[in-house]
C-alpha cells in the first residue's frame, strides 16, 4: 500500500509544527496510523558525541541503526537528499497517511499554513501559483481558489485531511 501524503508548508515561524502536533493527535484519536517527515534545509544530527551510535557513524558506517523494544532510529549518509517519494516508498508503507513539514518545492498535495501576523503573502498563491495547493489553514479569512480552513481549529483541519487526502486518491 502506498500512503496518502500531504505537505504542510509555510514560512518559518508560522506554526507548522504546532498545527501538525494537533492534527496528528486528532488523526491518531480516529484510529489512523500516521507517519511524519520533517524537511530540514540545514544540517542536523541525532547522533551526539560520546554515544556509541555517534562513534560508529564517525568510524565510517554508511548506515547505522539503533533498535530498542520501543523504537528505532536510522542514520544513513548520502551525497544528496533522496526524493520525498523515495522516502515514502521505503519507510512509510505501514501507515495510512504521511504528513510532512516542509517540502514546499515538491509536487505533492499541500496545505499552506498562514498566520496574519507572520506574513501578508502566501507561498503557494504569491509570486508563483502552486497547482499542488489543496487548502490553506489561516487565522484570517482569505479569498482563494482552494478551501480556507480555520488554523485555530485543528479538528477541522484533520477532517479535511481525512476526507480529502486519506479518503481520496490524490
Amino acid at each position: 500500500m502506498i500512503a496518502k501524503v500531504v505537505c504542510f508548508v509555510a514560512k518559518s515561524g508560522t506554526g507548522k509544527t504546532t498545527l501538525l502536533e494537533k492534527v496528528i493527535t486528532e488523526l491518531k484519536g480516529r484510529g489512523y496510523r500516521v507517519g511524519v517527515i520533517k524537511h530540514d534545509a540545514h544540517r542536523f544530527d541525532i547522533d551526539h558525541p560520546g554515544k556509541d551510535s555517534h562513534r560508529l557513524t564517525a568510524a565510517g558506517a554508511d548506515t547505522m541503526l539503533v533498535s530498542s523494544p520501543e523504537k528505532l532510529a536510522l542514520v544513513r549518509l548520502h551525497a544528496e537528499a533522496p526524493p520525498i517519494e523515495e522516502l515514502i516508498a521505503i519507510y512509510f508503507s505501514d501507515v495510512d497517511v504521511v504528513l510532512t513539514e516542509g517540502f514546499k518545492k515538491s509536487t505533492l498535495p499541500k496545505i499552506e499554513v498562514h498566520r496574519r501576523e507572520r506574513s501578508a503573502t502566501l507561498i503557494c498563491r504569491g509570486e508563483e501559483h502552486d497547482p499542488a495547493l489543496i487548502a490553506v489553514a489561516s487565522d484570517e479569512p482569505l479569498e482563494l481558489d482552494v478551501p480556507v480552513l480555520d488554523l485555530n481549529n485543528p479538528a477541522r483541519v484533520a477532517d479535511f485531511v481525512e476526507t480529502q487526502v486519506i479518503g481520496k486518491n490524490i
